[in-house]
């Protein structure tokens, strides 16, 4: 059982809460209309990139959008100011689309309707879940939640989803289950990146253990800035770990499959001198060709000292007790 010891700065004004009688009255129009027929007649088109109107990109409705703004979980709250919401959105990796950081162009040709994520391997209930269907499974929430990445830049960002230990409830996993593999989509077509299959072992994976995905940190995020997530962030479906490195995170999911053996993730296999299975943000152990000890935060001159597990050490540092022989952070 997670014990949770709030921090001083673990403080939410009640002005930045959703109220409570918007939050509840916007879940009782889902319940009686459903979720396409609100976005039809809310007008919402769901967009949370703010370059998107600039380049006269049409909007598509997301039938998501009358879930938005989510009531904020003031169990997880920022030590720092928020990243601007212009800089996480034009500042992206999301290799399927480019190797640049200025993605959101090409990410935009992604549909995310319809969308189908599929739950199968060691469960009681496998099931392929259109993404609204699934989403009407769960309460929202949003939490703000720092970010670090590999390359040693970081910001903070408030997301909008679920606890993925939520989803392990919906697919209740077998007791021989030790590994959740995730798997991105895979459409060359639409994804310029994914044609480049000599070098990059698509789709992309990534993994954890069963006990790192039950922890209360894990998060699956369906929105950010208090609106459905644009496809540069991994819309529709997207993991959120804050105490590991970025690349963890794996966008725009597909499916998500139970299993006894450890699964071998994307960057590991294209990089294992570099990269591990387990990726937590360690200011120690530096990648082979820079420094990890401080980090620049994105929108900023400021340079910080990176902090172990990214700050989030009394959460999850326990899940790695007795693993001190393994390559843990890289």
């Amino acid at each position: 059982m997670l014990i949770r010891i709030r921090k001083p700065w673990d403080q939410v004004r009640e002005a930045d809460a959703t109220p409570e009688s918007v939050f509840l009255d916007r879940r009782r129009l889902m319940k009686m209309a459903g979720l396409g027929t609100i976005a039809l007649l809310a007008g919402c088109d769901g967009d949370s990139n703010p370059a998107k109107a600039e380049s006269g990109g049409a909007s598509v409705p997301d039938p998501s959008a009358p879930l938005y703004p989510a009531r904020r979980n003031d169990a997880f709250i920022l030590d720092r100011p928020q990243t601007d919401e212009q800089w996480a959105s034009t500042y992206n990796n999301f290799y399927e689309f480019g190797t640049h950081k200025q993605i959101w162009a090409n990410a935009d040709k992604l549909p995310i309707r319809p969308w189908t994520v599929v739950i199968d391997g060691m469960v009681a209930k496998p099931a392929s879940w259109a993404i609204d269907d699934l989403l009407g499974r769960f309460t929202l929430e949003e939490r703000l939640y720092r970010h670090r990445c590999v390359e040693a830049w970081s910001m903070a960002v408030p997301w909008t989803g679920f606890p993925l230990r939520a989803l392990l409830a919906l697919a209740e996993p077998l007791s021989a289950a030790k590994y959740i593999r995730f798997e991105t989509f895979n459409d060359p077509k639409i994804a310029s990146g994914q044609r480049q299959n000599s070098f990059y072992p698509w789709p992309y994976v990534e993994g954890l253990t069963m006990e790192e995905a039950a922890n209360d940190l894990a998060f699956m995020v369906t929105g950010v800035y208090g609106k459905p997530a644009a496809p540069q962030f991994g819309a529709p479906l997207r993991l959120a770990l804050p105490w590991k490195y970025g690349f963890k995170s794996i966008k725009s999911i597909v499916r998500i499959t139970f299993t006894d053996q450890r699964p071998e993730t994307f960057w590991q296999s294209l990089g294992p001198d570099e990269y591990g299975f387990w990726a937590n943000v360690n200011p120690q152990v530096p990648h082979p060709r820079w420094s990890q000890a401080f980090e620049r935060v994105l929108g900023t001159d400021e340079r910080r000292p990176t902090l172990l597990f990214n700050g989030y050490g009394e959460q999850v540092a326990s899940l790695y007790k007795g693993l001190e022989h393994e390559a843990l952070y890289m």
